[in-house]
């Protein structure tokens, strides 16, 4: 039973308070859901795979002379006649910022999806916060965590997202500087104007993102005929269709344009953009993420688009 000062609060204050109870309970079970994911997608994970200082053996190379004789790997120069360095792998901190769009219209949940789209964007988010702590990354969630560096790193985030009373629709992306990544889940199914605009400081800034846009298969496929009510979830307005399939083809084609644009702007920028349907692995996208983050023109091959 709802509290009388809950009743007495706005609408939309209660509804932001359902959402983050319905997170709150999420967290847990995700947690565990994305440790999962990231050991099955661990095998060959590495870091950026430059020479430097580390602990990680990365490559042998001839000896140049000049250089210190104590990096000479003896073992390996015996077994021929040239003398070999021995190099280590780079693994300097680099901090990468996660955000997962928790409004309203993420908590979509159809009968062709297995989790709702908020639980996926979760997951994959302390997957990513999971596999960047372990390999030794700066981490930071927007508008809820300063950047930090620690092996339990996706732990110490859901435990922020489980206490937090509220977080923004849209974080402030303006601190964000250069040479920084940074990594937005969500369904982006705002006008694309406005997600443009949105995203146009991190361009200005210089930043590398990497967009995943989280769907429904319904979404996509509008399964929907005969006479049907629409919600808006977020703003609770409602359109009553008498013939709901007479609305399919304009409606897929409205939402394709708006995705290939995102796409297109993603890959101007040279930014990653992958696309993680709700009724498939969510490994798929971190694989992709992973890759992205990896590479140094940040487009992952093979994004479904």
């Amino acid at each position: 039973m709802p509290r009388i000062g809950e009743l007495q609060a706005p609408a939309e204050a209660r509804e932001a308070l359902a959402r983050a109870r319905q997170r709150v309970a999420l967290v847990p079970d995700l947690l565990i859901e994305a440790r999962r994911i990231v050991n099955t997608v661990t095998a060959g994970w590495h870091g950026r795979r430059k020479r430097g200082i580390g602990e990680n053996f990365w490559q042998f190379r001839p000896y140049v002379d000049g250089e210190s004789v104590s990096r000479i790997d003896w073992r390996r120069s015996a077994r021929d006649d040239h003398t070999y360095i021995r190099d280590r792998e780079w693994e300097a901190a680099h901090t990468v910022w996660l955000w997962a769009d928790m409004s309203g219209s993420m908590l979509y949940k159809s009968t062709l999806a297995s989790v709702s789209k908020q639980a996926r964007a979760l997951v994959l988010a302390l997957a990513a916060a999971e596999l960047l702590s372990r390999s030794g990354e700066r981490i930071g969630w927007l508008g809820l965590t300063d950047p930090f560096s620690a092996r339990n790193g996706a732990e110490r985030i859901a435990s922020q997202l489980a206490h937090a009373s509220a977080l923004p629709d849209r974080p402030d992306l303006s601190g964000i500087r250069r040479f920084c990544d940074v990594v937005l889940i969500g369904d982006f199914l705002d006008p694309v104007e406005e997600t443009l605009a949105w995203l146009d400081v991190l361009a200005r800034n210089g930043v590398r993102a990497h967009l995943i846009e989280v769907a429904d298969p319904a979404e996509e496929t509008f399964p929907y005929a005969g006479r049907t009510e629409f919600t808006d979830p977020e703003s609770g307005d409602r359109l009553t269709a008498g013939r709901a399939e007479m609305l399919a083809a304009d409606y897929r084609h409205l939402y394709v344009a708006r995705r290939e644009e995102l796409a297109a702007h993603a890959k101007r920028h040279d930014w990653s953009f992958t696309v993680n349907h709700t009724d498939r692995p969510a490994s798929e996208a971190l694989v992709r993420l992973h890759a992205a983050l990896s590479t140094a023109g940040g487009y992952p091959m093979g994004a479904r688009i």
